[in-house]
């Protein structure tokens, strides 16, 4: 029972028939039988053709439709093979298999709306559609904060004495060092300015301090990121403080002319703080909101769209799916001790940003590479690297996390 048939729709642009229906053509052989018939005749009787309907020829089944209910369609299916018998030259039973695809190929369509049990297939959309888009968006005007600015298409490469390096020091005199353009992406995620105990600098200083300095690194990465470049900055706003840094680190990069190519929300699922009574209790005085996620904004240097070969794409379709939607669920890091610091992402997190904004081969940077969660993930995807960090000994737990993931390689 393992057979399979081939089910087909017309190209794109000629799979929604003059009325107004989706199709699917189904091509038949023996096993569509007098069985199979007497089935399209109860469906005829049981569904509403203003719904769908099938047509059928010598050669083909169509299948129309627009406003489906799948289960009570799988429902009359299920129930008519089961009251009646195999046809005399068709004893295998191989025309269930017609039908049982063909709603495996309607549920695959997943676009659509819903109204009761059904699902709406034509037309669920129709109240979000704009007339005239694109003249729309023209006369808007697209990220309109982005203009005019000086950005060059021009590339280099990155010097060979910076290339898959781990570097010890401050980034911003660091990165004054390499080129204009140069960097394909950046993922980074800056000292929180929390209080933490990291092994070098003072994470509580004053904000403006705290931003002007981060500023300055920031201008740096724009600086040395390629056209078309992404920056990914991963950041939890301190709530306490009521310093919106994600906003805050957004807007600094519009006034530089970047494109604001989106924000992701990373879900940690860090249920320790949802039930927590904060600020003033049951009172609407002063109540304290408590978050269990963080932000990514990612950020285009120039344009959105972002050159490269396509036999350099590692992400598949799946995953393109899952990622695009922007709420990604994932645990937080539970290495932190072993790596003895106290604000790791997991490498979830790296993997993900990399594949969906980057290529192989590209060139990645980590202003802020603490114990070289970027690099290694980096390196792990067949990318260079450049992770810079002022704490000497971060920077040999980076260098040796490299060197083990070097080692498991030659140990394969």
């Amino acid at each position: 029972m393992n057979q399979k048939i081939m089910v087909t729709e017309p190209e794109a642009g000629e799979n929604e028939v003059d009325t107004g229906y989706l199709s699917i053509n189904i091509p038949l052989d023996s096993s569509f039988g007098p069985r199979e018939r007497k089935l399209l005749d109860l469906l005829k009787k049981k569904i509403p053709a203003r719904d769908c309907y099938f047509s059928l020829t010598d050669s083909e089944l169509t299948f129309c439709y627009k406003t489906v209910d799948l289960d009570k369609i799988k429902a009359l299916i299920e129930e008519h093979y089961l009251k009646t018998k195999p046809d005399e030259k068709n004893t295998s039973g191989h025309g269930k298999i017609i039908f049982d695809s063909l709603i495996d190929h309607v549920e695959n369509n997943r676009s659509y709306g819903i109204k009761g049990r059904k699902r709406i297939y034509v037309g669920y959309n129709e109240e979000r559609k704009v007339k005239g888009r694109k003249a729309q968006v023209t006369k808007r005007c697209s990220y309109f904060y982005a203009y005019p600015n000086n950005f060059t298409r021009e590339v280099n490469e990155i010097p060979k004495e910076f290339e898959n390096q781990i570097l010890c020091g401050d980034s911003e005199s660091v990165l004054k060092k390499l080129p204009d353009n140069c960097v394909d992406l950046v993922f980074t995620s800056p000292p929180y300015n929390f209080g933490l105990e990291y092994d070098t600098g003072e994470d509580g200083q004053h904000w403006e301090s705290y931003f002007n300095k981060l500023f300055l690194i920031f201008d740096e990465c724009i600086r040395v990121l390629k056209y078309g470049g992404r920056i990914i900055v991963n950041v939890q706003p301190l709530f306490s403080d009521y310093i919106p840094s994600h906003q805050i680190i957004a807007n600094h990069f519009m006034e530089k002319k970047l494109i604001w190519k989106g924000e992701i929300i990373w879900e940690k699922n860090n249920y320790n703080c949802k039930y927590t009574a904060w600020g003033s209790w049951k009172s609407p005085s002063s109540p304290y909101l408590k978050y269990t996620w963080e932000f990514l904004e990612v950020f285009s240097k120039g344009d959105l769209l972002k050159s490269g070969l396509r036999e350099n794409i590692d992400i598949t379709g799946d995953e393109f799916k899952k990622w695009v939607v922007a709420k990604w669920s994932i645990g937080p890091e539970r290495n932190m001790k072993k790596f003895d610091h106290p604000a790791m992402f997991p490498e979830e997190l790296v993997e993900r940003s990399l594949k969906l904004f980057s290529y192989q081969n590209d060139v990645i940077l980590d202003p802020f590479n603490g114990v070289g969660t970027t690099t290694a993930v980096a390196k792990r995807l067949k990318r260079r690297y450049l992770g810079i960090d002022v704490s000497e000994i971060y920077c040999k737990k980076s260098e040796l996390r490299l060197k083990e993931l070097l080692d498991s390689y030659v140990s394969l």
